[in-house]
């Protein structure tokens, strides 16, 4: 006997076609709670996505960690060991575009000034005492040094005096150049020994001691220097050139270890005669590269 309306209870069945599902009547009959079922899937997806984006996010922290790690790992170092191979500005990797490529291309490296000082055959500019000792005066930081009479002669050992001539003979020196410059009561001269090498030139210098000194050049209004007074002399070579220095007073007092002026006026032109060398150098080295 049946109650309600119509006819007899279908029965569902999920793989025949047009089956109906039965309705729940609210007593638990056997059948699934769909509804329930739907909610319980929803819930393990939200789950999912959550747990799957969480991950996501750790993984991409621990690389853009690694990355970082390998960017500072790679701009560091110890300074002494030179440059790194990555600069400070460079990309992640796989960040913008790829850098272009050229054609290997190398600059001739820059001529030594000093190569051509240390051979007469390279050392072909113009060469005086004009040339080495420009203009009247030399001003050297607050010192002014008046220049007075310049000389030059080929004959070597003439205006040198002591063990000097012997040593600039055996050498080969062809040429020497002398000038003198004043401060006060103060005078020095300097005289430039030309060799046709540097060998000679340093071989010379090596042979040289205490008493190898340049006879100091008087007139033109600078009174006698350093003729039968102690006077305080210097010695050095650079390229083809070996330099001397021989200062004193001009009133004919000795110069004693006291008169550190008189020192002073013996280093200023030395380091100016060596500085004058070098930029001979330098011009034909800038000459030669054009």
């Amino acid at each position: 006997m049946s109650y309600g309306q119509g006819g007899p209870q279908s029965q569902w069945d999920p793989w025949k076609p047009n089956s109906q599902q039965p309705w729940s009547s609210g007593a638990d009959d056997g059948a699934p709670d769909w509804a329930a079922l739907a909610e319980a899937s929803e819930s393990r997806n939200k789950r999912r996505k959550v747990l799957f984006i969480a991950g996501g996010a750790l993984a991409t922290a621990a690389i853009g960690t690694a990355v970082a790690m390998a960017v500072v790992s790679a701009n560091g170092g110890d300074p002494q060991a030179g440059p790194s191979n990555l600069p400070a500005s460079a990309s992640l990797p796989g960040s913008g575009t790829a850098t272009p490529s050229f054609a290997p291309t190398s600059a001739p490296p820059p001529l030594d000034p000093k190569d051509f000082i240390s051979s007469a055959q390279k050392d072909t500019a113009p060469l005086g005492p004009d040339t080495l000792f420009p203009g009247k005066q030399l001003t050297v930081g607050d010192a002014v040094y008046k220049k007075g009479p310049t000389a030059d002669t080929p004959s070597c050992a003439t205006v040198a005096g002591g063990t000097l001539p012997k040593v600039l003979t055996a050498n080969g020196c062809t040429r020497m150049m002398r000038a003198t410059y004043t401060k006060g009561d103060i005078a020095v001269t300097v005289g430039v020994a030309v060799f046709d090498t540097a060998a000679q030139a340093t071989k010379a210098k090596a042979q040289t001691d205490d008493r190898s000194i340049v006879r100091s050049l008087f007139g033109k209004g600078v009174k006698n220097f350093c003729d039968g007074a102690f006077c305080r002399s210097t010695r050095n070579a650079y390229g083809r050139y070996a330099y001397f220095t021989v200062a004193g007073f001009t009133n004919g007092k000795d110069v004693t270890k006291k008169d550190t002026k008189v020192f002073d006026v013996g280093n200023d032109l030395a380091q100016f005669t060596v500085n004058q060398i070098y930029r001979r150098g330098q011009a034909q080295a800038q000459a030669a590269s054009q």
